[in-house]
């Protein structure tokens, strides 16, 4: 069949919308394939589309294997159906037939609708991928589109990919209302079959060390360093930061004027507690300082990664926190496994005396809390 026309149109297709022209056969010979068959119950053939782009021209074939019995599969036909369509078949030969499919017209116009609108899914979809894909680990801001039962759905960017807030990512007490704005922390990028998702979270520590590079120009200037951050989301966070230069002070910069640059980082995460530490390259040191805001008086290694605190009797509530809250998180901090004892207990087990042990003094800066209210329950 002479179809110019036809052709013109695969140009345009290819030109206008970037499907290939490949791609559009593929899809019509499939399509052609099932109208075939539906129009004819039984058909076994398999559908060829031979086309000549140059001439103009595009032929559809049926293609049978002609087989020894009578239950035919897919692209096979029996001997006896076979010699019908020529006498001289035989098992093995491969029959092809020509023929014209019925509404041409109408199911290759059907197939280019489908076909130009998947293929562009397809490619907003991969544009989007390779896109976001180069965010993960950013700070984003989105509007709520839709709250369920679970899960929080987000639009990020132009509005041209979905953000997906699990419950896993979701902060106890946090409250998310359809058409709020709020920033969120890219975790990754995820290709469904049909659209691409971004899996984000208000839970990661990421937020929180974000949110701050984002308030303070030291960290985005690579003058304060985030060593470490340590997070049990809506309750509280620590992070530790160093300066590389020494004529700035890190934990000032982090604070800002009278508290504007941490203040806005609790305020975007409601007002979360926030204690900012000073990093050291002791470790016994660095985790006499986590422990902020207790005071301690030395810190012992007992093992590798292992130490044992030492506070005041009567700050040991204080050091360990609500539910082991406070050690807790030193220990995520610094990495070591933390043990807090109390002086008179410490002075019981004779601790101290060991050679790796640092005192601090109850005037030793041990870092900078912001300390906020406690949140009413909900």
């Amino acid at each position: 069949m002479v179809n110019k026309e036809f052709f013109a149109a695969l140009a345009d297709l290819e030109r206008e919308k970037g499907i290939s022209e490949e791609a559009f056969l593929e899809a019509l010979k499939n399509a052609l394939s099932s109208a075939y068959k539906k129009q004819n119950e039984g058909e076994t053939g398999i559908v060829l589309l031979e086309t000549d782009a140059e001439k103009g021209m595009i032929r559809f074939l049926l293609t049978h294997t002609v087989i020894e019995g009578d239950e035919p599969q897919e692209g096979e036909i029996t001997l006896e159906d076979a010699k019908l369509i020529k006498k001289t078949a035989k098992v093995g030969d491969v029959l092809v037939q020509e023929f014209m499919p019925k509404d041409f017209s109408r199911i290759a116009a059907q197939t280019a609708r489908q076909v130009i609108t998947q293929k562009l899914h397809e490619t907003e979809r991969d544009n989007t991928l390779s896109e976001f894909s180069d965010r993960e680990g950013e700070l984003m801001t989105g509007l709520i589109r839709k709250v369920d039962q679970k899960n929080i759905y987000i639009e990020l960017g132009k509005g041209q990919i979905e953000g997906l807030l699990l419950p896993q990512d979701q902060v106890p007490g946090e409250r998310y209302e359809t058409g709020d704005r709020i920033k969120v922390f890219v975790k990754r990028v995820r290709s469904g079959s049909r659209n691409a998702q971004v899996l984000v979270s208000r839970a990661a520590p990421g937020l929180v060390k974000r949110l701050f590079e984002e308030e303070v120009p030291e960290i985005k200037q690579g003058v304060v360093v985030i060593k470490s951050v340590a997070r049990e989301p809506g309750h509280r966070t620590k992070i530790a930061i160093a300066s590389t230069d020494s004529k700035v002070d890190p934990v000032g910069a982090c604070v800002g004027n009278k508290g504007a640059r941490v203040n806005a980082v609790v305020a975007e995460l409601g007002g979360e507690k926030v204690d900012i530490i000073l990093w050291s390259e002791n470790p016994l040191e660095f985790i006499a300082k986590s422990l902020s805001p207790a005071t301690v008086v030395s810190v012992t290694q007992m093992a590798e990664k292992s130490a044992v605190a030492v506070v005041p009797d009567e700050k040991l509530s204080l050091a360990i926190g609500r539910d082991g809250q406070n050690a807790r998180l030193a220990a995520r901090l610094t990495g070591w496994k933390v043990d807090v004892k109390s002086e008179s207990a410490a002075a019981k087990l004779k601790l101290g005396e060991e050679p790796e042990e640092s005192d601090f003094s109850e005037e030793e800066d041990a870092g900078t809390t912001e300390e906020l209210p406690e949140k009413e329950e909900e």
